[in-house]
C-alpha cells in the first residue's frame, strides 16, 4: 500500500529535526557554564518542587521548576536532563510558529520559513538551552493564538476552550506573560467587530465567554496565591531597574523602546549570556525579509480600518498588536539595553513577519525572474540564513572565554571539582556573595548523589566545622581572615587553590583517608 505524504509535511519533519538536533546537540557542555539564576531553578526543583510561586531571586512563576522536577526524576540529576527542558519547548516552538503562521495566512510556504527561520535563529536556538522560564512564552502565546484563530474560522467552540487553557498556563511560565491580556483583549474586541458585521455575535459571545472561563478557571490557583496574602509579591519584579524609577521616566522610556525596537536589525543585546555581544537579533537577509513584511501588514492595517475590513483586520493587527505589547517588558527597563531575553515574547512575530515579507518578495520576483534561477537563489539564500547564525552559535560564541565568563564558569569548576572528590570526605563549602552564586556550586554538585550531604555555610559559621574523619572545607574565594577562624580548631590542615575555579580548599585529617 502506498502512502503519500504531501511534500510539505516532508519540509516540515525536516525543519523539527534540524530544530531538535540544534537544541539538543552537545546540551549538557553549551553553554559553556550554568549561570546562578537557572542554577536556582534546579536547586529548587530538586529541593521544593511544585509550588505555584517562588518569592526568592525577585519572584518567579513555577512552571518551569515543575517540569524541571521531572526530568530529574526521569533522567537523573544532569545538566543533560536540566536543559532538556527548554530544549523540548524550543522544539515545540518552532511546530507552534509553523500552526500559527499557516492559520493566519491560509499559506503552508509561510509557515514553513517561518518555522525554518525559528530554527535556526541564533536567538531561539540560544534561550532553548538555557533554564530560564522565559522560553515558555513564545511557545504559550503561540498555541494560545493558534487555537484563537483555528476556532474562529471553523467556528467551533473546543479550540476556544484549548486556547483559554493554554492561555491560563501562561500565568505560570513568565512575568512578561502579565501584558499577554492586552494582545487578547484586542484580539477578542476586533472578532466581536467582524462578528457583528456578519451577524454572528451570538456564536461568538459563547466561544469568547468559553474561552475567557477556561482561562479564568486555568489560572485561579495562581491568582489566589497573589490575592490570598502575597500581593507585595506580585509587585517585586521591576523595582530599580523600571523606567519610572529613573530621573526622567519618559526620557527613559522613549530611549529604551527605540534601543529596543533597533536590536532587531542594527545593533542587539550586548549581553554574551543573552546574544553574541551587540549583533543584531536578527540576521540581516531575514531582518530585511522582517522590515518588508512589517511595513506591508502596515499597509494592510490601514486600509482594512479604512475599508472597516474587521475580519481581515484581524490576523495583522494581531500580530502588530502582539509585537508591540512583547517589546514593552524592555521598553519599561532600563537596565542591559537592548534586553533580547525580556522581549522574548516577540520571537514568534518577527520570524512570522520575515517568512511574510520573504513570501512577498518571491512573489514579486517571481514575476520578473526567471523561474529556476529565483528558485535557485532562493534556495541559497535560505541556506545562507539558516547556516550563519548555527555557524555563529557553535563555533564563534560557544568556544569564546567571554562566553564561560558570562556563564559564571568558575562556580561550575567549584562544583566540578566538589563532584568529584572522594566520597568519603565531610564537604564544607563557605558561601561568599549571598545565596545565589552558590546555587550553580550546589546544582553542578549535586549530580553526584553522595554530595546530598555537603554543607553549605557562612564565614560565622566555620566555628561549627567538626570532622570525624577526612574532611575537607572549599572557601568560594579568597578566605583571608576566615582560615585563621577554622585553624583553630583545626591546626594541621592543608590549604591549596583550584586554579580552574579559583576556590581555596583546606584539607583535614587527610592521613585518615581511607
Amino acid at each position: 500500500m502506498k502512502i503519500n505524504i504531501p511534500p510539505h509535511h516532508l519540509i516540515l519533519a525536516a525543519i523539527i529535526l534540524i530544530a531538535a538536533v540544534l537544541r539538543v546537540y552537545k546540551l549538557d557542555t553549551i553553554p559553556p557554564g550554568l549561570w546562578p539564576d537557572e542554577a536556582l531553578n534546579g536547586t529548587q526543583a530538586l529541593g521544593e518542587p511544585l509550588k505555584l510561586y517562588y518569592p526568592e531571586n525577585n519572584g518567579r512563576e513555577g512552571l518551569i521548576m515543575a517540569l524541571d522536577a521531572f526530568s530529574f526524576k526521569i533522567l537523573g540529576v544532569s545538566m543533560f536532563a536540566f536543559r532538556l527542558v527548554p530544549a523540548i519547548i524550543g522544539i515545540f516552538t518552532v511546530l507552534g510558529v509553523y500552526l500559527l503562521a499557516v492559520e493566519i495566512f491560509r499559506k503552508k510556504n509561510i509557515g514553513l520559513m517561518a518555522a525554518f527561520f525559528t530554527a535556526t535563529s541564533f536567538w531561539h536556538i540560544n534561550f532553548s538551552r538555557i533554564n530560564f522560564r522565559a522560553i515558555m512564552l513564545p511557545l504559550i502565546l503561540c498555541y494560545s493564538f493558534y487555537f484563537l484563530f483555528l476556532g474562529w474560522r471553523n467556528k467551533k467552540i473546543w479550540p476556544f476552550i484549548a486556547s483559554g487553557v493554554v492561555f491560563g498556563i501562561g500565568f505560570y511560565t513568565y512575568t512578561s506573560f502579565r501584558l499577554a491580556p492586552l494582545i487578547l483583549f484586542a484580539w477578542l474586541f476586533i472578532a466581536w467587530l467582524a462578528s457583528r458585521k456578519a451577524k454572528a455575535q451570538k456564536g461568538f459571545a459563547i466561544s469568547g465567554a468559553a474561552m475567557l472561563l477556561a482561562t479564568f478557571f486555568t489560572a485561579l490557583p495562581i491568582g489566589l496565591y497573589f490575592l490570598l496574602g502575597h500581593m507585595s509579591e506580585f509587585m517585586t519584579r521591576m523595582g530599580g531597574i523600571s523606567v519610572f524609577a529613573q530621573p526622567d521616566p519618559t526620557f527613559s522610556f522613549i530611549e529604551s523602546l527605540l534601543r529596543h525596537l533597533a536590536m532587531f536589525n542594527f545593533y542587539g543585546d550586548p549581553n554574551m549570556r543573552h546574544n553574541y555581544s551587540g549583533d543584531p537579533q536578527l540576521f540581516f537577509p531575514v531582518g530585511i525579509l522582517f522590515l518588508i513584511g512589517f511595513w506591508q501588514t502596515l499597509k494592510n492595517i490601514t486600509n482594512n480600518i479604512l475599508q472597516r475590513g474587521w475580519e481581515k483586520l484581524l490576523p495583522g493587527a494581531t500580530l502588530l498588536i502582539w509585537f508591540f505589547v512583547m517589546i514593552l517588558p524592555g521598553a519599561l527597563t532600563y537596565e542591559g539595553l537592548p534586553h533580547a531575553l525580556r522581549v522574548i515574547g516577540v520571537i514568534p512575530v518577527c520570524y512570522i513577519f520575515a517568512a511574510y515579507g520573504g513570501d512577498l518578495a518571491y512573489t514579486y520576483l517571481k514575476l520578473r525572474w526567471n523561474k529556476g534561477l529565483l528558485t535557485f537563489l532562493a534556495v541559497i539564500f535560505l541556506a545562507v540564513s539558516g547556516i550563519f547564525p548555527v555557524y555563529r552559535y557553535f563555533f564563534q560564541w560557544a568556544p569564546n572565554p567571554e562566553t564561560r565568563n558570562a556563564f559564571s564558569g568558575n562556580l561550575v569548576a567549584m562544583g566540578e571539582f566538589l563532584k568529584n572528590t572522594p566520597e568519603n570526605y565531610q564537604k564544607y563549602v563557605v558561601v561568599y556573595g549571598g545565596d545565589l552564586p552558590v546555587q550553580t556550586v550546589k546544582l553542578i554538585a549535586r549530580q553526584n548523589p553522595a554530595n546530598q550531604a555537603i554543607k553549605y555555610i557562612y564565614p560565622a559559621d566555620i566555628p561549627s566545622i567538626k570532622n570525624n574523619g577526612p574532611t575537607l572545607v572549599l572557601f568560594m574565594a579568597n578566605p583571608q581572615n576566615d582560615l585563621d577562624t577554622l585553624k583553630i580548631n583545626n591546626p594541621d590542615g592543608i590549604l591549596s587553590s583550584d586554579s580552574e575555579s579559583g576556590a581555596w580548599v583546606y584539607y583535614i585529617n587527610q592521613n585518615n583517608d581511607k
